[in-house]
């Protein structure tokens, strides 16, 4: 069942994000696709790294659409549903790399308490990730976590859906 607190427009698309709530805003849903876009296709980071931080946020606000949509580029550069079904709390035990480990400390810190990026993950970042890619993970964090908070809290969304890919937005 779906339920959305606002009412939809009449020609709200056919894609859960043009469908969604955010349709009632085109401009900022136009230049929300196109930031998302340039953030996916045009960036220096990797795609699975990307979908990794991607997919702990969606865990985090419990978004359905992000939590069960894979993006196809990461797949084809070697993301699979083994790795994701261990983007889970515990991640620390897991057999995740040390830098999908790390991926997943740095998202965990920066949507619970970004104030607490110390030092030492700090330097771990710097020591892994290039600045460049440190300013695109954080900044697709941002949009992560803001728009998956939007279609959770203004609803519209279904309650539930199987995994499913889709291509890499650009």
């Amino acid at each position: 069942m779906t339920k959305s607190r606002v009412s939809l427009p009449a020609n709200a698309g056919d894609d859960p994000i043009s469908g969604s709530a955010l349709a009632l805003q085109p401009e900022a849903l136009a230049a929300f696709n196109q930031l998302y876009g340039t953030l996916w296709s045009r960036g220096v980071l990797d795609h699975p790294s990307k979908e990794l931080a991607r997919l702990r946020n969606a865990r985090k606000t419990n978004c359905v659409f992000c939590k069960n949509v894979r993006f196809s580029q990461a797949k084809a550069e070697g993301l699979d549903e083994t790795q994701v079904e261990q983007i889970r709390d515990g991640y620390e035990d897991s057999d995740l790399s040390s830098r999908q480990k790390l991926i997943l400390s740095y998202t965990d810190t920066f949507l619970i308490a970004p104030n607490e990026i110390d030092d030492a993950l700090q330097n771990a970042m710097k020591g892994e990730f290039s600045d460049e890619e440190i300013v695109e993970l954080t900044a697709a964090l941002a949009l992560f976590m803001g728009f998956s908070k939007i279609a959770v809290s203004l609803g519209g969304m279904p309650d539930s859906l199987p995994t499913f890919e889709m291509p890499t937005p650009d």
